[in-house]
């Protein structure tokens, strides 16, 4: 029988750090799974042959996916499980890989942290499958964050350019012009708290997902990563232009110290606490969800630029990958293939607010001239797609972004509580991360 309902996978354990250290892949490439690929002819002989696949993802449109595929090939059985969040899934893999046991076929990964899984040689090179000749179909910010050390770790689901999403109604009300630059930004959060001191331009206690993606639309480029090489500045010139202007965001005091994703977020962005936030391309969905006093008040503009040139970054996103200790690789080849390429299944993505990282779903008259009631009938993916085509290129994470986003409370984030500066947190922030690099095998210069 089929399984259309998605099944919890439970993570042990609170801390997540590198799976594997390179000391302990026993002298593998890093890069992963060899020796297993296969054509497009075979791979759709296998699908068409049929057999059981497990696919690992939080994805909320993943069931009716699944639907989908089992209809166009109804001899693949596919094990859904619902691994929660990135950050659970991300432990459940850990956890799965070093038992040797329960590896999935399929398993969506963050952009941020495909590194962390393929340079130990966790992850299938998709360049034995033919994937190469894919590239076309995807953003270059997508292909590019898939594509690195010489071969394709998965297959981009999604993408997140930053846009700036802002409480038309309540700048409005409030005689304050709706800004373009960050200049102008400081500018309108403090006219905002001079005619109500209850109401904040944004807010920001220090979420370090959200400083990566500034410090990349700043032209920041402080990791680099080369397989065992790794490269950390965060006193580059883009990572410092951020750092002086956000600097002066934090001290002229306009931002509500109010944690996203929480009940008072959410309540603040109801009652007009909140007048704007910068975020991904997926953020329409996470306010007509969620946001329901705000319909038909919101509206959205590029993200805001530091001189009038348009410039953007990436803010989340994932991809699927295969395991390099993916039971059956050639069945989850094929379904990752489908799951990525697919008309249906990436109209199934976009159905319930996906933003897609194929070109031509963003360059389709529909997508593009879809207007949203909720953001007042505007036409949100102009915007939203104007943004995608700004993204700088060459962006790279690094190989253990999920520790060191947790250890960015303690280093960058004090700055948030006025213990320290910017500047002086990213050093910090710089140290902890070349003596956690070099501990885990990683020759890191700075």
């Amino acid at each position: 029988m089929k399984n259309h309902t998605m099944r919890r996978a439970l993570a042990a354990g609170a801390g997540l750090a590198l799976a594997g250290t390179l000391a302990a892949c026993g002298g593998s490439e890093a890069g992963g799974g060899g020796g297993d690929g296969a054509s497009a002819d075979e791979i759709e002989a296998a699908l068409q042959e049929g057999g059981e696949l497990t696919y690992w993802t939080w994805t909320p449109q993943a069931e009716k996916q699944v639907e989908a595929f089992e209809a166009a090939y109804p001899n693949v059985e596919v094990n859904l499980v619902d691994t929660s969040g990135a950050a659970d899934n991300n432990q459940a893999l850990q956890n799965a890989i070093a038992a040797g046991d329960g590896v999935p076929d399929v398993v969506q990964i963050e952009y941020q942290s495909l590194l962390q899984f393929q340079l130990p040689g966790h992850l299938t090179d998709l360049t034995e499958f033919g994937f190469g000749e894919l590239e076309d179909l995807y953003t270059p910010s997508t292909w590019g964050a898939v594509s690195q050390n010489d071969g394709i770790w998965g297959l981009p689901q999604d993408s997140g350019p930053m846009a700036f999403f802002y409480n038309e109604a309540l700048f409005a009300e409030h005689g304050v012009d709706v800004p373009t630059t960050w200049d102008e930004y400081i500018e309108a959060g403090e006219a905002l708290q001079k005619a109500d001191p209850d109401v904040c331009i944004g807010n920001d206690t220090g979420d370090a997902g959200l400083a990566t993606s500034l410090i990349w639309q700043a032209g920041g480029q402080p990791f680099r990563a080369e397989g065992e090489q790794v490269t950390i500045d965060l006193a580059d010139e883009g990572t410092t232009r951020w750092a002086d202007m956000y600097q002066r965001v934090l001290d002229a005091g306009i931002l509500c110290d109010i944690p996203g994703w929480t009940d008072e977020w959410f309540a603040a962005l109801n009652d007009g606490t909140i007048a704007s936030i910068t975020f991904g391309a997926w953020g329409p969905g996470i306010l007509e969800g969620s946001v329901p006093d705000g319909a038909g008040d919101w509206r959205i503009a590029p993200m805001l630029s530091y001189d009038g040139t348009p410039v953007n970054a990436e803010n989340g996103g994932s991809s699927e990958a295969v395991p390099a200790d993916a039971p059956n690789k050639l069945l989850g080849a094929g379904f990752l293939k489908w799951l990525n390429t697919s008309d249906e299944s990436i109209d199934e993505f976009m159905a319930t607010g996906g933003f897609p990282a194929t070109v031509k779903q963003l360059e389709s008259e529909e997508f593009l001239g879809y207007e949203s009631e909720y953001f007042g009938g505007q036409a949100i993916n102009e915007v939203l797609v104007g943004g995608a085509d700004s993204v700088v290129e060459g962006w790279q994470y690094l190989p253990w972004q999920s520790y060191a986003n947790g250890i960015f409370a303690d280093t960058v984030g004090q700055a948030w509580l006025g213990e320290t500066t910017l500047t002086d947190g990213l050093a910090a922030w710089q140290a902890e991360n070349v003596k956690y690099g070099t501990d885990q095998g990683f020759t890191v210069t700075e």
